[in-house]
């Protein structure tokens, strides 16, 4: 009976627990919906304001070019008026000079007639002839050489009459619609798709705007990041992509869309959110060792990091066939210490500092061209201070050694297996926790180098090495899908030939296996 009560109070307290989580997510909903209608309030007044004083502004733009324009005709006018009445006076004056001549001519003549002497009359008869021939009277045209009509400056506006009073509103572009099912994030790249609901043939382009979130659900008015924009997009795809990738370093982004025509851009889409899960970490600084320089994407060899060391100490690192830098017999003062102490001795080692509990993760390290030596991997935590990768059962890497003899070996438990491919300028490196898989690849190419088949029963952390060098990391990365794609026929088929494969140390395991393998030369294994 007691236990039926507290059965039924368990029940209880997870429908109570539920309805609480429930609850507490509708009043965040609400919350930013609140929040949302607030901005898109306040907003609506400031727009209101700016396109009132863009109209204003294009008004009195129109005013102006109609002044200016008033203006020009009405000098084109006037200057008409005074080059036809300077014709028209030019005409005037020479035809009244001609008429005083014309007159005083035709007294000339009458008086000639009433001349009595044959020979004065023959004289003045031929004088007169000689001077009508000559008479301005008979050399200028009766046409005036300008007339009074005016109306070829006359301005007609009933069609710019018609095309103000037609004057509306610019039209905007609808709305598209993001088609969430096309959408595709692969291989950190974002492939947006949208559609118009209804055919516009005027569309010229559309702008995508995208940002990172870590929140899931639409997008938050007040969020962390800022929207990024893609402008003048020709088509209606659009795959987002960085200079080499994308770094997924938020779990969501949010996207929408408008679109423009010449004149103006339409309202944005509804925004989606698309999810951008990856495996995201940096070196932890606090667990490197002093002679390692470490930033939050990068570790590189310090020969001056650590304390000086006595010629005794170089003569046992050589002894221990660990390559060890040129230093001076000169004790240098300790550096402070701190935390930095969670490696040392030989161990040039540095974790992450982001743990691997569960789940599939994909991570990338590119030595840099000059690097000595360096080991990439997985470790638990509870590693040894003194401890090495690969030569305990609790680390698994790749190492490479570029010192005296190359090699290129996979490494674990102080075994060692040779890898018979050419050292990669980049190692990719995949972890399938719950599988027991850990999987180096070509970052390049994808070809597979080698395979660990483990039994994690402990959290894991990426674990480096390096030393006379140093690497760079590459993380917020997806699994790349060939190498997704490589991981399914691998499982399908019961696993890659060429791993390694390890039981939990805690467990007794077949070490016939291991006895096959090749032993360690102390000399390629810092």
């Amino acid at each position: 009976m007691v236990f039926r009560y507290l059965s039924n109070l368990t029940i209880l307290d997870d429908a109570l627990q539920r309805i609480i989580a429930t609850l507490a997510n509708k009043n965040e909903e609400l919350q930013n919906f609140i929040e949302t209608l607030n901005h898109t309030l306040g907003r609506v007044q400031v727009n209101s304001t700016q396109v009132v004083s863009d109209l204003e502004e294009e008004f009195d733009t129109v005013y102006s070019i109609l002044d200016e324009m008033k203006e020009s005709m009405i000098n084109t006018i006037k200057q008409e008026t005074v080059r036809k009445s300077h014709e028209l006076q030019n005409q005037l004056t020479q035809s009244t000079n001609a008429l005083e001549s014309a007159e005083e001519l035709l007294e000339f003549a009458n008086n000639a007639l009433h001349i009595a002497d044959e020979g004065e009359f023959t004289k003045a008869a031929k004088q007169i002839k000689d001077r009508v021939t000559m008479a301005p009277a008979f050399r200028l045209t009766m046409k005036p050489k300008a007339t009074d009509n005016m109306t070829h400056l006359m301005v007609d506006f009933s069609q710019e009459r018609q095309l103000l009073q037609g004057l509306k509103f610019l039209p905007v572009p609808r709305a598209p619609e993001i088609v969430l099912g096309d959408c595709l994030v692969i291989d950190n790249e974002v492939t947006v798709t949208w559609r118009i609901p209804v055919e516009d043939s005027k569309i010229d382009h559309y702008i995508l705007e995208y940002r990172k979130t870590n929140h899931e659900g639409l997008p938050r008015v007040k969020d962390e990041q800022c929207w990024e924009v893609v402008d003048n997009i020709k088509t209606s795809e659009y795959t987002l992509q960085g200079a080499d990738r994308l770094r997924f370093d938020t779990k969501f982004m949010n996207f929408r869309v408008r679109a423009c025509n010449k004149a103006a851009a339409g309202d944005y889409s509804d925004p989606v959110t698309l999810e951008t899960r990856a495996f995201n970490f940096g070196f932890d600084s606090t667990s490197s060792h002093l002679n390692l320089k470490v930033e939050d994407r990068s570790v590189e060899w310090d020969p001056q990091g650590g304390k000086g060391v006595d010629s005794k100490h170089l003569s046992s690192l050589s002894q221990s066939g660990t390559p060890s830098p040129k230093r001076t017999s000169v004790t240098r003062s300790p550096a402070p210490r701190g935390a930095r102490d969670r490696f040392t001795g030989e161990s040039y080692t540095v974790l992450g500092d982001t743990s691997i509990e569960s789940g599939q993760h994909y991570w990338e390290v590119k030595p840099q061209k000059d690097c000595k030596s360096y080991s990439v991997g997985l470790a638990y935590r509870n590693l040894g201070k003194f401890d090495q990768l690969g030569k305990t059962n609790t680390t698994w890497c790749i190492h490479v050694n570029n010192w005296l003899q190359n090699s290129f070996a996979a490494k674990h438990n102080n075994k060692a297996k040779n890898l018979d491919v050419p050292v990669p300028d980049s190692i990719g490196i995949y972890c399938d926790f719950d599988r027991g898989q850990l999987s180096f690849y070509n970052a390049e190419n994808k070809q597979l180098l080698h395979t660990f088949k483990v039994r994690f029963t402990q959290p894991v952390v990426p674990a480096f090495m390096v030393w006379c060098g140093g690497l760079t990391l590459s993380t917020g990365l997806q699994i790349p899908s060939a190498v997704r794609s490589f991981q399914k026929t691998e499982n399908g088929l019961g696993g890659s030939n060429s791993s390694i494969s390890q039981q939990d140390p805690s467990v007794a395991c077949d070490i016939c296996f291991y006895d096959k393998l090749p032993s360690v030369d102390s000399s390629l294994m810092p």
